[in-house]
């Protein structure tokens, strides 16, 4: 067989990034001890009883099955749940780290205050009974002078008793400022409601899907559970079916997939669309379907048929014509076809540009709560806690309006609005806030542009985290109130990433606390009685435990015996009951998509700026409120980083033309900020493109991810999406030059 030069090149690099997703162990050929290095922390228990213990893990939405190895009262291994629905014990190298957290360094060991001002990092210990006291007392000073809209909390989940306690806290106090971190799944959530009517989860039924279409999810790159994708994936591979994937860079994802098709970043929806138009010409659309449940139909086939043209489209997305129509042609012929959005792990929300026209792709060809399609989730309960009852101060404070104008005028279905809200806070728009307390979250790191977030801290008189860890938020509190870590504490993980049943999963105590840290639901629980009514009325319980159970008293068994509660009959509502529309049908051109697909814009001049900085998830890296765990740093390519040095992608053509060979010192700058870094020359990224690793970067937390590499969320700027008000941004324009 001839194997030319770009053959060659996509056999060496998707090689590459498959090896790096196999069973091997990680980075075996230079650190074989890896797994059995000493770290100072690292508890060595004596010969002792062996027993299990099982929970689920919260490190990332996957909703993993664990069961913790322990010798007498020590954790000495953690690994996935045999048979359990999501992972079937399987473990990702992230919930293989857990371990690390638990012992390590960085945990806050007990209440803090801090006493040289913010990010001084001049902490005294305080007893949890001075804290909370004090916390008390702000909080009824607050309330005392009519303010109580001046309280808000910043969570990092927006499911589950946790955040609907903090919610009912609020409520009960009079403030409506509850604000959660978003992403993907709140877009997925607003498409359900704005073209089916309806409140749901997206979920994907991977069991019988023949035919996955990405458009840049991260399906083998920390997507959803990363166990549940591969072995979706492995099933595929095994002549179930296909998955495409379509991005600009050669991910992982994209490595192992059947077909990679590269494309410009940003045009996915026009893709979409342009697929569409092919299906609808040559009517492989599911007659059935569109016919009887297809709402605005008419209107949607005149679009595409007049400005999706392959050819039009073609100069969009830098796909050709011709990959374009088989592409629609394989995908319409799919038994059970499926396609998907998102960029990366899911953790941004994105354009509702591109999760409205590719979930349009699904209606076409039926594959809308269809076998192996995409399935609407309900909630899995519905907690039975009554309405907390509100004074006329807690009436007054409600009335007040949310500083990030969620819930209201356009965005009456938007949850909420994060950037929104660091933006008005540090603006002085709206009313002045007194007090933010933040709950399993890390938004001075993990928002974009975290300058933002700091800004408005330093706005905020009073600043309390909830934080296990030490982490960059925590160090701008004025009071730490430290959260047990995941395998020390009660909690339940409601519908987890893209699973397609309704799913409970419980989150128990598998060792004692090891610190004097307590449950933010206790603590809740505590500061609500200790302000007296309304607002303690609205917490009857002696602990938060009590108040879990009270919440799932009929699924407590499932819950407590298997660690998990399904719906195993679940089957999503067929077609004639599944819209709940006004017109009672699947709609294709959904409301605040009057005007069209319009593609959204990044920031920066193109002139000033003539690269496009993209960023990419790794499954080695953990983006979110965790920082990587030391194990995880000690995996990841020094293609990515080397040393302290952060890599960046750049296309072999691009790099000769700013004269920066392999290895070089570099700056990329964008509007937002500048950073140094190394260039790596990747033939897998397309050229024009930088390409950065997120999870980077950090200023807090140990040695060993303090200071490495640059935090590309400095990099890039929140763009506000105008239909669902959330961050849409995918890239930003940038240069790159040498240092």
């Amino acid at each position: 067989m001839k194997v030319g030069r770009r053959s060659f090149l996509s056999f060496i690099i998707g090689g590459a990034a498959g090896t790096a997703l196999s069973p091997l162990p990680w980075k075996l050929t230079d650190d074989l001890s890896i797994w059995t290095q000493m770290w100072p922390w690292t508890p060595v228990p004596p010969d002792g009883e062996i027993s299990h213990e099982g929970s689920t893990c919260t490190l990332c939405p996957g909703g993993c099955g664990i069961q913790v190895r322990k010798v007498d009262r020590r954790a000495v291994k953690i690994e996935g749940t045999p048979g359990h629905p999501i992972n079937d014990g399987g473990i990702c190298i992230l919930g293989l780290s857990g371990l690390q957290l638990l012992y390590g360094p960085t945990r806050v060991k007990g209440p803090m205050k801090q006493t040289g001002g913010r990010g001084s990092g001049r902490w005294v210990p305080v007893s949890w009974e001075e804290a909370l006291e004090e916390v008390a007392g702000r909080l009824a000073e607050i309330r005392d002078q009519g303010r109580p809209e001046s309280l808000a909390v910043f969570s990092g989940n927006r499911r589950g008793t946790i955040p609907a306690m903090l919610t009912r806290f609020l409520t009960a106090y009079g403030s409506p400022n509850i604000v959660t971190g978003a992403s993907l799944a709140d877009s997925y959530e607003l498409a359900f409601h704005r073209m089916q009517g309806v409140q749901a989860s997206a979920g994907l039924d991977l069991d019988q899907t023949d035919f996955l279409l990405s458009f840049g999810s991260g399906v083998l790159d920390g997507w959803g559970s990363p166990v549940r994708m591969f072995r979706a994936n492995s099933a595929l591979k095994d002549g179930r079916g296909r998955l495409v994937q379509l991005e600009p860079r050669l991910s992982n994802t994209a490595a192992k997939a059947d077909q990679w098709i590269s494309i410009n970043p940003g045009t996915e929806a026009a893709l979409a669309l342009g697929l569409a138009h092919v299906i609808v010409l040559e009517k492989r659309y599911r007659a059935q379907f569109v016919n009887e449940f297809g709402g605005g139909f008419d209107a949607f086939r005149q679009m595409v048929m007049s400005g999706y043209a392959p050819e039009t489209v073609a100069q969009i997305t830098g796909v050709d014509a011709k990959t374009i129509v088989t592409l629609a042609r394989d995908f319409s012929k799919a038994s059970m076809p499926a396609a998907v959005c998102g960029r990366g792990a899911g953790d941004t929300p994105g354009s509702m540009n591109e999760v409205f026209a590719v979930h349009a792709l699904n209606a076409l060809v039926g594959a809308v709560n269809s076998a192996g399609g995409v399935w609407a989730v309900p909630e899995p309960v519905e907690y039975p806690w009554p309405e907390p009852e509100m004074d006329e101060t807690a009436a007054r404070g409600m009335q007040a309006g949310r500083l990030d104008g969620a819930g209201q005028g356009r965005y009456t279905a938007t949850p909420s609005r994060p950037e929104q809200f660091f933006e008005a806070i540090r603006d002085g728009e709206g009313y002045p806030l007194e007090a933010l307390f933040v709950v399993e979250a890390n938004p001075c790191y993990s928002q974009r542009d975290p300058e933002t977030v700091k800004a408005a801290l330093a706005k905020i008189p009073y600043v309390v985290s909830f934080s296990s860890f030490l982490d960059e938020t925590a160090r701008n509190a004025d009071l730490i109130l430290p959260n047990h870590v995941y395998l020390e504490r009660y909690e339940d993980v409601v519908n987890p990433g893209i699973f397609n049943r309704p799913f409970v999963g419980l989150v128990q105590p598998v060792v004692d606390p090891q610190f004097n840290t307590r449950n933010v639901g206790d603590v809740i629980i505590e500061l609500a009685q200790g302000l007296g009514e309304p607002v303690g009325g609205a917490f009857p319980w002696d602990s938060y435990e009590d108040c879990l159970e009270e919440a799932y008293e009929e699924q407590w068994d499932a819950l407590t015996g298997d660690g998990f509660w399904m719906d195993e009959d679940f089957t999503p509502a067929g077609w004639p009951e599944a819209f709940e529309t006004a017109s009672g049908k699947f709609e294709f051109l959904p409301e605040g998509l009057e005007g069209g697909y319009a593609p959204l814009e990044i920031e920066g001049a193109s002139g000033e700026y003539p690269l496009v900085l993209v960023p990419y998830d790794s499954m080695r890296v953990s983006t979110g409120y965790i920082g990587n765990p030391p194990f995880m740093t000690k995996t990841v390519s020094d293609t990515v980083l080397k040393g302290d040095a952060l890599l960046v992608e750049v296309n072999p053509k691009t790099a000769a033309q700013l004269g920066l060979p392999e290895g070089s010192r570099a700056v990329l700058t964008t509007a937002k900020d500048s950073v140094e870094v190394r260039v790596h020359l990747y033939e897998g990224l397309m050229p024009g493109l930088v390409a950065m690793a997120k999870g980077f970067g950090h200023t807090a937390y140990d040695k060993y991810l303090a200071g490495k590499g640059s935090n590309v969320n400095r990099l890039i700027g929140p763009v506000q999406d105008p239909v669902s008000g959330l961050d849409a941004a995918w890239g930003v324009r940038a240069k790159l030059t040498r240092a």
